[in-house]
């Protein structure tokens, strides 16, 4: 069974967020540290710690978070100039909380993917 996080508690509404979607598969809230003008988590409801612990009974929770940032990025007026998903695994890939999320980034030119050495 995974730890429980702080996100685990967002998704049962036992701590604050700004929740802008929320269904049986998955939970959308925004960044308290936004790096865009949009910068939105999107969450399983099932707490799976790292892409390494996907299961194929989870592939539809993981698809819906592919279809929810769609549906959010048309909202919030990002999907025309393009948005960024993004999904971090383990400390080298900057994974900070062990609870599989995708963030959706956008509302502004976002650069390179990343930095060269």
């Amino acid at each position: 069974m995974a730890a429980e996080t702080i996100f685990s508690k967002i998704i049962r509404r036992e701590a604050p967020a700004d929740i802008v979607y929320q269904d049986d598969l998955v939970t959308a809230f925004r960044d308290i540290h936004p790096q865009a003008p949009v910068h939105i988590l999107i969450v399983p409801n099932k707490a799976i710690p790292t892409v390494n612990d996907v299961q194929p009974a989870d592939e539809a929770a993981l698809g819906r978070l592919f279809s929810v940032a769609g549906k959010l990025a048309h909202e919030m007026g990002i999907a025309e100039d393009g948005y960024r998903l993004l999904v971090n695994c383990n400390r080298h890939g900057g994974q900070v909380v062990y609870h599989l999320h995708m963030h959706l980034l956008g509302g502004r030119p976002l650069g390179p993917m990343l930095l060269r050495p």
